[in-house]
């Protein structure tokens, strides 16, 4: 019987105008199928107009500049249905949708269906809901002890896995399904019986622990800055008073 991380997985990216989901906007997406390990993937690609400027420092990251976008962009409402289409045809297929720091991408996505479709993510995902393995969540828990950082480039130098275009919205995407599949490999024997339904519950709760270490490390550090321990997504924030 194929393991899951040797048979069908997605994928899914965002490049954005900043790091703030909740005021930030999707200015690229990028959603790859393979249906196993070595076959060709299928890639769709969306190029978005925000609507709002893009600040220097993100362009300096993935490169897409105001002109750029506002001359080859599609407005946000019906990019978004169709991203949010393609995920939710994922869910439906039982396919496993791999997302680097899922509580990133997948809320910025859901505040931008709330902001130009008013949705929200979940509305789409009603009757079959998204399978997600995020990397970044199963290398913490799986090799825990190792020292550096664990950006996607850091995981693709760790698990040999090629990297081409980084930032580039379908190429990361790519790449953190190659190293799902690595993590998979690397640790057979303790993930090869675990489902992907048991193995989404099991990162939420992983995912928990690792922020609250986090948190207390800023706070041994003397820092104010808060993690948020929800996964995949993020919490609607509560309504100003």
């Amino acid at each position: 019987m194929t393991c899951w991380y040797e048979g069908p997985l997605a994928a899914f990216d965002t490049e954005t105008t900043g790091v703030d989901v909740e005021t930030d906007r999707i200015v690229s997406a990028a959603v790859v199928v393979q249906d196993a390990a070595g076959t060709r993937p299928r890639v769709s690609r969306w190029l978005v107009n925000p609507g709002v400027p893009v600040p220097a420092g993100a362009t300096a990251v993935h490169g897409l500049t105001d002109e750029h976008l506002q001359r080859n962009g599609r407005w946000p409402a019906p990019v978004m249905f169709e991203i949010a289409e393609t995920l939710a045809e994922q869910a439906a297929a039982n396919r496993p949708l791999v997302v680097m720091n899922a509580p990133f991408d997948l809320t910025v996505l859901d505040r931008e269906l709330r902001r130009h479709r008013a949705s929200s993510l979940d509305r789409w995902l009603d009757s079959s809901p998204l399978l997600v393995l995020d990397p970044r969540v199963l290398d913490k828990h799986l090799d825990r002890y190792r020292k550096g950082r664990r950006t996607l480039t850091d995981l693709c130098e760790h698990y040999g896995v090629t990297l081409d275009g980084a930032h580039d919205a379908a190429a990361d995407a790519q790449a953190a399904l190659d190293v799902v599949r690595a993590v998979g490999r690397r640790f057979a024997a303790r993930l090869e019986r675990l489902e992907p339904p048991e193995l989404h519950s099991l990162q939420a709760v992983w995912h928990a622990a690792q922020a609250r270490g986090l948190q207390a490390w800023f706070a041994r550090s003397g820092s104010e800055e808060s993690v948020d321990p929800a996964w995949p997504l993020r919490p609607d924030l509560p309504a100003a008073a």
